[in-house]
């Protein structure tokens, strides 16, 4: 299945030798790794604040950096897992990645099991994707930054409802099932309690994910609030969600 199809947070290369591919495990055996995305994230983002390059707070570049690598993370498993019912067999170990200034995280999968179709997708994504590769990576963010497991976790539950609207987005076909499939995994541990699906117009399939944190990307000069944070006023969103079912 050619998963780029549906936008490039959700492609994933076959992995080839010579290639310059790392394995994501990386982020959880090597610090050092994890140490120079944040530098990098952070220049760029003190760049665009008009900031010098080190100014901005280590917690708050590495909230934002958790947030794209989790969507990188969990979106090409959640495309395949909507589109096909079978959720495919990755791993940490079977996960590579490239580094790139900006911009979704080139990644490759070694995997040769098949996906693994089941009764309960919701539950093996659960298990296998959030548990399995979403969390131990998470843990370092936790122990390295001194972030909030409650902020990362919220972290991760904006960035599968981020999978699902945009899975939606490239695909209407998908809609029902990829919010069906995204709200039944926000069920289920670990990231139950993070955050809720709000459906304004029960006619139409759009799903709007409020979350139950923040991901401190106000904390940037000029970054302001997410449509799904917390910190986000009530009115505010709505108008937001009015504007959004409208265009």
């Amino acid at each position: 299945m050619n998963l780029a199809q549906f936008g490039p947070f959700f492609a994933l290369e076959p992995w080839r030798p010579d290639e310059g591919w790392r394995p994501v495990d990386e982020f959880v055996s090597d610090p050092a790794v994890l140490a120079d995305r944040i530098v990098t994230a952070g220049s760029m983002l003190a760049s665009r604040a008009g900031l010098a390059a080190d100014a901005l707070d280590q917690r708050v570049v590495a909230s934002t950096v958790s947030l794209g690598l989790f969507a990188r993370l969990l979106s090409p498993a959640f495309a395949a897992t909507v589109a096909a019912g079978a959720v495919p067999a990755l791993t940490v170990a079977n996960l590579w990645w490239r580094p790139v200034i900006a911009g979704p995280l080139p990644m490759a999968t070694s995997a040769t099991d098949p996906p693994m179709p089941t009764a309960d997708p919701a539950a093996m994504f659960a298990d296998r994707i959030v548990a399995g590769i979403v969390a131990p990576v998470l843990a370092e963010f936790a122990h390295r930054y001194r972030l909030s497991l409650k902020v990362l976790w919220g972290n991760a539950a904006s960035a599968l409802a981020g999978a699902a609207t945009m899975l939606a987005a490239a695909d209407p076909t998908l809609s029902d099932r990829a919010g069906a499939l995204a709200e039944a995994v926000l069920d289920l541990a670990p990231l139950h309690g993070t955050g809720w699906f709000e459906r304004p117009d029960p006619a139409l399939p759009r799903r709007f994910f409020v979350r139950r944190s923040c991901c401190l990307f106000y904390r940037i000069p000029g970054g302001g609030s997410c449509g799904d944070c917390v910190l986000t006023p009530s009115d505010v969103r709505r108008a937001q969600w009015r504007a959004a079912l409208t265009n």
